[in-house]
């Protein structure tokens, strides 16, 4: 098989390293890609948004699948291109892809079908916004409407910082036009879980769970990040709590859209707050998680190609996922300054060091090949906020929290960045 993986970061190396294990496969590209990715596969100079580009490119060299990592070419309706050209993709359709890429739309989809989420309200106008909020308790969670990488909710403590939120989405328009819509909603408490699941239209299979970590610092504090690391399975996710998330998401949500005739096909990542009046939704995303899939892959036995192909195929009833019963780390290492400003291009060395450790993975996110002057010989360079991963795996959650950060002892960048606490919950549990 010839297989094109779309995006650039974290997850998207782990997709490739995975698929290239699958003995059915003879030639990967991605695009854009990254230097770590290089490893696996061809790069191909096309940017994930280049829908068009993507497909001209899948039907000249004649792949036979594609999967999409980021959220943005779904938004923009890349299934619905490639299917209509006759090309094998992985996906959903644009109009399911809106679950991640609307708040408003996954918010209204989930009140039709009774999911259980923090109670809301919807806005088109600051005044009215503002209004509100004049007559609530704090704290609220404000949220722009649109994609925004991941930087469009403020969890507002205090009714100033929702007061700025609202100003600085609808009013100065910090985010463009996903912010011309928000929602306010309730702030949920509890502890926060990942689920994900591939769904073929009808069935579906679940992936591991795991939990993120968004905040820079140590202890969950600071400004949200993209995700500086997670671990898998989290503990929090006991299996009557994953059955209590089957009967009141996720068959509630896949059967709503199917009576209303719309299929989803694809990955969809369902953050999930435990509270104590049970699980609600915090948000949809219709793809792979990042970090999550970075703590995922390294655990999973089962062809990836095979979930995916039967997924497409509508096959997925009654298959049986196998596992590595060895739950896994991965902490993410960032550019100095991230998630605000940070600088780029500087050398990473130690990666060679990692080659020998039993039980590692590093996945590139930010980084692209280079030649160290005076010799020529190769190295990797920093390239954005979220550099690379390290994931790890261990008999027990302490060995692979322990795998994890003596690997990522020997990598060194200037100004990079870890937390030194993920897994941590799994620990106290």
């Amino acid at each position: 098989m010839r297989i094109l993986v779309v995006g650039s970061g974290g997850r998207e190396d782990a997709v490739v390293w995975k698929i290239a294990k699958s003995p059915k496969v003879n030639k990967i590209y991605c695009a854009p890609g990254n230097g770590g990715i290089a490893r696996h596969a061809e790069l191909v100079d096309i940017k994930a948004e280049d829908i068009e580009g993507l497909a001209n490119f899948a039907r000249l060299e004649k792949i036979d699948l594609t999967v999409v990592g980021p959220e943005t070419p779904l938004v923009l309706g890349i299934v619905d291109l490639f299917e209509e050209k006759g090309l094998r993709i992985f996906g959903p359709s644009k109009a399911l892809a809106r679950l991640e890429g609307s708040k408003v739309f996954a918010k209204e989809t989930m009140k039709r079908f009774g999911v259980p989420t923090a109670d809301f309200r919807i806005f088109d106008e600051a005044g009215a916004a503002k209004s509100y909020l004049d007559r609530i308790r704090m704290p609220r969670v404000v949220k722009a409407d649109g994609l925004c990488a991941g930087k469009g909710v403020v969890v507002a403590k205090t009714k100033k910082e929702a007061l700025d939120a609202v100003s600085g989405m609808m009013e100065e328009k910090i985010f463009g036009s996903a912010g011309e819509r928000i929602v306010i909603e309730e702030c949920l408490e509890g502890e926060e879980a990942s689920i994900i699941i591939i769904v073929d239209g009808k069935n579906f299979v679940k992936l591991a769970s795991s939990q993120d970590h968004k905040r820079i610092y140590d202890g969950d504090r600071g400004p949200n990040t993209g995700g500086m690391g997670a671990y898998s399975p989290a503990p929090v996710v006991t299996d009557e709590l994953y059955k209590q998330i089957e009967g009141e998401i996720i068959k509630p949500l896949l059967g709503g859209l199917a009576k209303e005739g719309r299929t989803y096909r694809g990955a969809l990542y369902i953050g999930v707050m435990v509270t104590k009046t049970g699980p609600k939704v915090l948000e949809f995303n219709v793809r792979l998680g990042d970090p999550e899939t970075q703590a995922i892959l390294p655990r999973i036995a089962t062809d990836l190609v095979d979930i995916i192909e039967n997924a497409i195929n509508g096959k997925l009833s009654g298959m049986n996922l196998e596992w590595d019963r060895r739950p896994c780390v991965s902490v993410v290492a960032a550019s100095g300054g991230y998630p605000a400003s940070y600088e780029k291009g500087k050398e990473i060395t130690g990666l060679s060091d990692l080659d020998n450790m039993k039980d590692i993975a590093v996945f590139h996110a930010g980084t692209k090949k280079g030649e160290r002057p005076g010799n020529g010989s190769n190295l990797y360079i920093t390239t954005a906020g979220r550099v690379l991963a390290v994931s790890a795996l261990g008999e027990d959650i302490k060995e692979a929290i322990d795998n994890c950060y003596k690997a990522m002892e020997k990598i060194r960048f200037e100004g990079m960045h870890y937390r030194k606490d993920i897994a941590a919950r799994a620990l106290k549990r």
